[in-house]
């Protein structure tokens, strides 16, 4: 059941899983190029949830911390996931418990 599932996706999922490569791969090689090893980029992605954050995150490293600034900038990016969750109420509104995730992880 699981493989007919997976083979009949698969052809579905070849240009998301193309474009996160390709933006994968740049953004690896501009940590790189800023001076970070390679523990950074893989970090950064497992915590930052929005991609252009995290392209915004090697500059604000790079620069003296100010607290203040940084809370704002990830604030006003990532603002965005706010307004797409709102655009999904209404097709989630019978998921019960998993409505919060949908949402988030859309």
């Amino acid at each position: 059941m699981k493989t007919k599932a997976f083979k009949t996706a698969f052809p579905y999922t070849i240009p998301i899983r193309t474009s996160f490569l390709a933006l994968g791969l740049a953004y690896g090689i501009y940590m790189n190029a800023s001076g970070f090893s390679f523990v950074y980029p893989m970090v950064t992605a497992a915590v930052i949830f929005g991609g252009s954050l995290e392209f915004v995150t090697g500059k604000m490293l790079l620069s003296p911390f100010s607290p203040l600034q940084t809370l704002t900038v990830a604030l006003m990016i990532q603002l965005r996931h706010l307004f797409y969750g709102i655009s999904m109420l209404d097709r989630y509104k019978d998921t019960g418990r998993k409505k919060g995730y949908l949402i988030f992880g859309m």
